[in-house]
């Protein structure tokens, strides 16, 4: 038995363009980024995000301009000037850094027979502990794998802007 032919027909018709592709090129944004995001970019750089990003964190967090034809003529001034707020700032953090390596934070929690702790020490104690210091640090920037879990010593690192790092000692003891 041979299909007819109305049944061929819609057999052998082309396959249309996906209309998912289409719609991510209608919804997708150029910026300029004014900051450093993470996973992103960095200053002064032209990217393409989801409009929606653009247009709910992106633009109204300050970190991004739209990319229009007037913003990109711009965009050498802005380079310009995000470059020497980038000296300038990367100059603080390496002072910040140098006084952040001689830091030691210490903490007296209550722990088991082993040295096993009965909490933990978490990058939000670390960073009130270094605010009480004197150091403005966001607890996002300090790179901690897991919370510190056994009494000790160890070092602990914190991403501070622009690849700038700096390393302060954390000493958990045993409470009496």
């Amino acid at each position: 038995m041979e299909p007819l032919a109305s049944e061929e027909a819609s057999y052998n018709k082309p396959k249309e363009a996906d209309e998912t592709s289409d719609t991510k090129k209608r919804t997708a944004m150029q910026i300029i980024l004014q900051e450093d995001v993470e996973k992103l970019g960095t200053r002064g750089e032209v990217v393409e995000v989801a409009a929606g990003y653009a247009r709910n964190y992106l633009l109204p967090q300050k970190l991004a301009l739209e990319a229009s034809p007037a913003n990109i003529k711009r965009l050498e001034k802005i380079r310009i000037t995000l470059s020497k707020r980038t000296a300038t700032e990367k100059d603080a953090a390496q002072q910040q850094a140098a006084l952040l390596n001689q830091v030691t934070v210490k903490f007296a929690r209550k722990a088991g027979e082993n040295d096993q702790l009965f909490g933990s020490v978490t990058s939000a104690d670390l960073a009130d502990a270094l605010k009480a210091q004197g150091f403005e640090i966001d607890k996002r920037r300090i790179q901690l794998d897991e919370p510190i879990k056994i009494v000790g010593e160890r070092p602990v690192t914190v991403k501070l802007v622009h690849g700038v790092t700096a390393e302060f000692k954390v000493a958990v003891e045993k409470e009496a």
